[in-house]
């Protein structure tokens, strides 16, 4: 008997048979799982310091080090390890699969806040952690590229428009911008200048921190009112570093600007993403452990029209 014998004398029946099937690959292929394989997601939460300046002995011992000792004695901890680079501290806490991620975090934050007293008292912010898999691959990687925009502007704005957005859609860990374009004002000092007007780096450094203070400077005191004097020392410009008097010789002020170059320039020149052949900066996605990819990307998906639409006409 040929089997394929009843498709051929009935071929209505036989187109029929294959819309169904179709049909009904159409519908299980929208209600596929996940992975093709179960997988087993730890708590995992990464605490990040950053401390720019800072050599990796000073980030060991003045950052790393106290907060592992805080850190150490949460309960349900299972591993924890640590990097300390130039500048920056990181350390990955696993916590044991029967400990919810919520907690874990709980316990973090006490730790982080039991450990400020014990870290140095320069530290531009307190540490920061993300509940992400570090090891984990971005489940989406979005190029951002400009004509016109200088890259470190690009940054700027995605770090605090587009970056925010993101973080704040269900189940994703870590947004995380790549191309070494973050914005600072770079201090290059001339050594023979500095030499003839007899200053150190450490001279700049001091004029630099005690000139860029932002808080109270005292107050009046009468027998009915009490006055606090306020005023924002901050410096926000270039213009402003460039002024800034290190000190008097022969009556005259020695300005910033006559022992230095001052510009804005990205953080590590040593860095560049690309694009499509265009320079660029790239945000990497990761998830949060135990989370559904899909539905992750579709929800950021959705959402990018939206964030296209509120950003300058400029960044594609």
């Amino acid at each position: 008997m040929n089997p394929s014998r009843i498709f051929i004398d009935r071929p209505v029946a036989t187109l029929l048979l294959m819309i169904a099937i179709i049909l009904s690959g159409i519908l299980a292929y929208k209600n596929l799982s996940i992975s093709a394989l179960p997988e087993v997601d730890y708590p995992i939460i990464q605490v990040t310091t950053e401390f720019p300046g800072a050599g990796p002995e000073v980030m060991t011992s003045g950052v790393t080090a106290p907060l592992e000792r805080q850190l150490g004695q949460m309960a349900g901890l299972k591993q924890m390890y640590s990097t300390s680079s130039g500048g920056a501290s990181v350390i990955t806490l696993k916590f044991s699969l029967d400990m919810s991620l919520d907690v874990a975090e709980q316990e973090v934050q006490a730790a982080i806040n039991t450990a400020d007293s014990l870290l140095p008292s320069g530290l531009p912010n307190k540490p920061t952690y993300k509940k992400v898999n570090p090891a984990d691959a971005p489940i989406l990687t979005i190029a951002a590229t400009s004509d016109t925009l200088p890259l470190i502007k690009v940054q700027d704005i995605l770090n605090n428009r587009v970056a925010l957005k993101l973080s704040q859609i269900s189940g994703v860990g870590l947004v995380s911008l790549a191309g070494g374009q973050q914005t600072a004002l770079r201090i290059q000092v001339n050594p023979t200048a500095l030499t003839n007007h007899s200053l150190t780096l450490a001279n700049i450094s001091t004029v630099i921190s005690n000139s860029n203070v932002n808080g109270s400077k005292g107050g009046f005191d009468g027998p009915s009112k009490s006055v606090t004097i306020e005023a924002n020392d901050q410096l926000r410009s270039i213009h402003d570093y460039k002024n800034l008097i290190l000190k008097y010789e022969n009556g005259s002020a020695i300005y910033l600007r006559d022992v230095a170059t001052v510009t804005e320039a990205p953080q590590n020149l040593y860095q560049s993403a690309s694009a499509n052949g265009k320079p660029a900066i790239i945000m990497n996605v990761q998830r949060q452990p135990g989370t559904n990819v899909v539905s992750i990307a579709d929800d950021i998906k959705a959402q990018l029209p939206e964030i296209q639409n509120s950003l300058p006409a400029s960044i594609n």
